[in-house]
């Protein structure tokens, strides 16, 4: 049965699959998701989204191309939260100290208002993410979505 519901979504677009996706979480992480999502868009408008519904956590990513290795910022979204993660967050300037993390190269910062996006120490990461891919951003056009996997089994997207 998860087989055939993972088979349907793949025959929706994309912008009804991901509302589909953030629609198993908890009302107030879903309107976080969403909200947090519109406003990256908003900043990185000719980025392509990658998503994946995976088996942990909705991880929404932006780069210049439908490459992985070029993302440089996700949004996840799990059942407790959601998080901005920044792929190369361990070689991002930080004087602020707000990222959070000790993996060998990604750092996060958890959201608990979409108005944090805007925040300058935020937004100064965002920024110096986005330059420090190998593929600069292409300066024109509109970006899209492409959702690149969905796990047929998956922890509970609500608490």
């Amino acid at each position: 049965m998860r087989r055939e519901a993972a088979a349907a979504a793949l025959r929706q677009s994309p912008a009804r699959q991901v509302a589909g996706f953030i629609a198993k979480f908890d009302p107030r992480i879903a309107r976080l998701l969403t909200s947090s999502r519109r406003s990256l868009r908003r900043k990185f408008p000719t980025a392509v989204e990658l998503v994946y519904d995976n088996y942990n956590a909705l991880a929404m990513g932006l780069g210049p191309n439908e490459r992985t290795s070029e993302v440089f910022v996700s949004l996840a979204g799990f059942a407790r939260g959601v998080c901005l993660y920044f792929t190369q967050g361990k070689k991002l300037p930080d004087p602020h100290r707000i990222l959070e993390g000790n993996g060998n190269q990604g750092r996060f910062v958890r959201l608990e208002r979409t108005s944090q996006l805007d925040e300058p120490p935020v937004e100064q990461l965002l920024r110096a993410a986005a330059r420090s891919g190998k593929t600069p951003l292409p300066r024109t056009g509109k970006g899209y979505t492409v959702v690149k996997s969905i796990s047929a089994k998956q922890r509970p997207r609500r608490p």
